[in-house]
């Protein structure tokens, strides 16, 4: 996921939308349809601009692909090394040592595999969107038509993250693979049924409860970023309970 949400135009106090109220207009809205894997899929390649970003935003949808017998590549764009850049505790260099740790166990709790790290500048991605294109063409392979690429919405507020949408675009579009985004920082600037979000493509799966702890004891797995490195200045949690909450729920969206 990676820094505060003034990525998105909004003030570093400003908590954005509370889960309660995405909760509540998901229930009432007509059912979105259910993304499931879909007939001839041989391949899932997913990409996370930031370590975590593949748990927080599809990791039960990844996972069932793995447990299908789908060949599932975690590209891993980034090793968040940027999340702190003020902390008098950790340098980047040892930060992006631990966030990856930390993604390689949740993975490893969702029956994922070890991600596929690029080491890309955090927070520079976009100046790297060719680099990024190519790597994803060779995750793709040939052919490309029975492999979708599922990254983030290339809408989604966070540099990092748009850069890495349309990075996977040009994957696509050089590949046949297909084209599927999922949201991440979109749930913190955007109000419910915000017409700058694509609603009408939405699909969702839904957790079963061993699914949902699973998915918890993943997100769990990221210290560096659900809890504070310190009590200093500069260490504060990148994802507190109120942003987890949101992320964290009885489903997974992705952009279909």
């Amino acid at each position: 996921m990676n820094e505060p949400a003034s990525w998105a135009g909004i003030g570093p106090g400003d908590r954005g939308t509370p889960a309660a109220d995405w909760a509540r207009w998901l229930a009432e809205r007509a059912p979105d349809p259910e993304f499931t894997v879909p007939d001839g899929c041989r391949r899932l390649v997913v990409v996370a601009p930031h370590p975590d970003d593949e748990i927080l935003g599809v990791g039960i949808t990844a996972s069932r692909f793995a447990a299908a017998g789908v060949d599932v590549t975690v590209v891993a764009v980034t090793d968040g090394d940027a999340s702190h850049p003020d902390s008098p505790t950790l340098t980047p260099q040892r930060l992006a040592e631990l966030r990856v740790e930390e993604s390689r166990r949740a993975c490893t709790l969702l029956g994922l595999p070890e991600p596929v790290r690029l080491g890309l500048p955090d927070g520079r991605v976009r100046e790297h969107r060719a680099r990024l294109a190519d790597a994803l063409v060779g995750a793709v392979g040939d052919p490309g038509h029975d492999t979708l690429v599922l990254t983030t919405w290339r809408g989604d507020g966070h540099p990092d993250h748009e850069a890495s949408g349309r990075a996977a675009a040009d994957a696509c579009a050089a590949t046949g693979a297909r084209l599927v985004e999922y949201p991440v920082w979109t749930w913190h600037w955007a109000p419910p049924g915000d017409p700058r979000v694509p609603w009408g493509r939405r699909r969702r799966v839904v957790l079963t409860d061993v699914e949902l702890a699973a998915k918890r004891a993943a997100v769990a797995e990221f210290v560096t970023q659900v809890a504070p490195l310190s009590a200093l200045p500069g260490d504060e949690a990148i994802l507190p309970d109120w942003i987890v909450d949101r992320l964290v729920t009885r489903e997974e969206t992705v952009f279909w």
